[in-house]
C-alpha cells in the first residue's frame, strides 16, 4: 500500500495516500476538515472552515507574479462509500486500503476515493510546493458533494478571490470540461399498516447482485443493469405465479450510484417455495442473456429465512411494485448539439420498503431546466398514481458551456505544447459544482480537468497511474504562465 507514496508524481501520490488513511465519507466529515487545516498549517497557508464546512486555503503570489490573475482551485473532500459484499470494512472509521495493480490505483473491497482525493491531493501540493512560479491562489475544498452538493450550495458569496476557477473533479485525462448537467434529487414516500403474515407461510430472501454498478452521471448511457429495475421484473412474476407477498425490499444505497444489489423478502405458501426457485432460476438466466454484452456475474440468488410477522398490504404492495415497474430509469435524450452528450436522465437509487414505511429515492439530471422540470413531472404523475407523497430537494442548474473561455484557450495551448497533441472540448452529464459557484461567483472564468479515472463510484474505482503526472505537469504550466488582471 505505501509503495503509492512513491509514484510519479511523488508530491501528488504521497498526498493522496495520506488521504486514503483518513475516513471521509459523505456525512462524516470532521477528521478530513480536522486533517486538511492541520496540513495547510504545517505547510505555512492561511486556512479555515466556512460555515458551510468548507475548508479554504489562500496562498499568496510568488515573487514577480502579484499582478497575475487569481486562481481558485476546487476539489471535493468527501467519497463515496460503496463496499463489496463480503467487506467488512467501516467508513467511518477505516483507512482505505490502495494497492497498484499494473497500470491502475484501486482499492481493496471498497471505491478507491481518487473522486475527487487526487484533486485534493494536486491542491494540497501546490499549497505545500515552495518553488512554484504562480499568481495568487485560493483553494476551495467542498464539502458532500456527493449527497447534495451541499458545501457548494452553501458556500457565502465573498469569501473566495479570484478570477478563475479549475474545477479537478473531472476524470478523463486530455479532455477539458465546459458544462455539465443540473441535478435534482426526488423522494416518494408511503406510510402503510402492516398486517400479519399467514401463520402458515414461509419466507426466503431473494438477492440481485453481480451488477457493475457505476456512476449515475458518467456512465448512465452504458445501458448497465440498475438492481431495482431488475428485480421488480422478478418480483412482479413471482407475486403473479407463486402467491408470493412482499415482506421488505432494499436496494442501493447512494443517489449519484446505480445500484448493483437489491434484496428483497417474500412470504409465500410453503408448497410453493420450489416454483419461485425455479423462477430465479429463469430470470437469472434472462438477465444474464439480456445484459451479455455489458454485465458479467449477474445472480438471482433465492435462501429461505424465518417467516417475518408482518408483510406489505395487498394493495400498497401492487401500488409499489407497479410504481417501481414504471418509474422511468435511464437516459430520457441526448444533447442535440452534442450528441454523444446525455441532456436528461434519472436514476432509481434507492428503495427501502420495510416497517410500514416506502421510500424511493432517485436522482434525475439534465442540462435544460425545462426537462429537468419534465423528468420530475413524470416521476410526480407515476408516484402520484400509487398514492405516494413526493418531494424535490437538492436542485442545482446546469453550468452552460463557455467556448470562448480565456483559460480554456490557455489550457488548451499549454496542453499541446506539452504533449504534441490537441486537448478535447468536453461537455458532462455528470453534475459538476461549478454551476454552483458560478450562482455566487458568475466573473468566474471556469474550467474542469482531471487525470483518468474509471467506475467512480463503484469497487472497481481506479485511476490510470499514467495520467497523473502530466495532469500535474499541465497544472503547474498553467499556473506559471496564469494572464495578467
Amino acid at each position: 500500500m505505501s509503495e503509492i507514496k512513491n509514484l510519479n508524481p511523488q508530491c501528488v501520490w504521497k498526498n493522496f495516500y495520506a488521504l486514503t488513511q483518513v475516513p471521509r465519507p459523505s456525512g462524516h466529515l470532521e477528521k478530513i476538515q480536522q486533517f486538511l487545516l492541520d496540513f495547510a498549517k504545517q505547510a505555512g497557508v492561511e486556512a479555515f472552515k466556512d460555515p458551510a464546512d468548507n475548508i479554504v486555503m489562500r496562498k499568496p503570489a510568488s515573487a514577480g507574479m502579484e499582478n497575475r490573475k487569481g486562481i481558485i482551485l476546487q476539489a471535493h473532500m468527501d467519497m463515496v462509500p460503496q463496499k463489496t459484499p463480503e467487506s467488512t470494512h467501516n467508513f467511518e472509521t477505516d483507512p482505505i486500503q490502495p494497492w497498484i495493480d499494473g497500470e491502475w490505483v484501486k482499492a481493496k473491497g471498497t471505491t478507491l476515493g481518487a473522486d475527487n482525493g487526487l484533486g485534493v491531493a494536486a491542491i494540497m501540493a501546490i499549497m505545500e510546493d515552495k518553488t512554484l512560479v504562480h499568481g495568487p491562489i485560493n483553494a476551495l475544498i467542498t464539502a458532500d458533494e456527493e449527497t447534495g452538493m451541499y458545501g457548494a450550495n452553501g458556500l457565502p458569496e465573498g469569501e473566495l478571490e479570484g478570477d478563475i476557477l479549475l474545477n479537478l473533479d473531472s476524470e478523463h485525462w486530455g479532455k477539458f470540461v465546459i458544462g455539465s448537467a443540473g441535478g435534482i434529487d426526488v423522494t416518494a414516500t408511503l406510510g402503510y399498516q402492516e398486517v400479519e403474515t399467514d401463520p402458515e407461510d414461509a419466507a426466503v430472501r431473494v438477492t440481485l447482485k453481480g451488477l457493475r454498478g457505476g456512476h449515475s452521471g458518467l456512465e448512465i448511457h452504458e445501458g448497465r443493469g440498475n438492481a431495482n429495475k431488475l428485480m421488480v421484473r422478478f418480483v412482479r412474476e413471482a407475486i403473479e405465479e407463486t402467491e408470493a407477498r412482499l415482506a421488505s425490499w432494499q436496494g442501493g444505497n447512494m443517489r449519484n450510484a446505480i445500484p448493483f444489489k437489491a434484496e428483497v423478502v417474500l412470504t409465500l405458501p410453503k408448497e410453493n417455495i420450489a416454483a419461485l426457485k425455479e423462477l430465479a432460476a429463469a430470470w437469472q438466466e434472462d438477465f444474464q442473456d439480456e445484459y451479455k454484452q455489458i454485465e458479467t456475474g449477474i445472480e438471482l440468488i433465492v435462501e429461505e429465512v424465518e417467516t417475518p410477522q408482518k408483510e406489505v398490504p395487498v394493495e400498497i404492495q401492487d401500488n409499489l411494485i407497479n410504481a417501481i415497474y414504471a418509474c422511468h430509469d435511464g437516459v430520457i435524450r441526448m444533447i442535440p448539439s452534442y450528441p454523444s452528450v446525455v441532456e436528461t436522465s434519472s436514476n432509481l437509487a434507492i428503495i427501502n420498503i420495510a416497517e410500514g414505511k416506502a421510500s424511493l429515492k432517485i436522482l434525475a439530471r439534465s442540462s435544460r431546466e425545462d426537462m429537468k422540470d419534465y423528468i420530475v413531472k413524470t416521476l410526480e404523475s407515476c408516484f402520484n398514481m400509487a398514492g405516494m407523497k413526493v418531494e424535490t430537494a437538492g436542485s442545482y442548474g446546469g453550468w452552460d458551456p463557455n467556448p470562448d473561455s480565456e483559460i480554456l484557450h490557455l489550457l488548451l495551448k499549454e496542453y499541446k505544447e506539452l504533449f504534441g497533441k490537441d486537448g478535447i472540448i468536453q461537455v458532462d452529464h455528470a453534475g459538476l459544482e461549478c454551476s454552483v459557484i458560478l450562482g455566487k461567483y458568475p466573473h468566474l472564468d471556469v474550467v474542469s480537468l482531471g487525470p483518468t479515472m474509471k467506475s467512480p463510484h463503484t469497487t472497481t474505482e481506479r485511476a490510470l497511474i499514467e495520467t497523473v503526472a502530466p495532469f500535474w505537469e499541465l497544472l503547474k504550466k498553467t499556473l506559471a504562465d496564469v494572464p495578467v488582471k
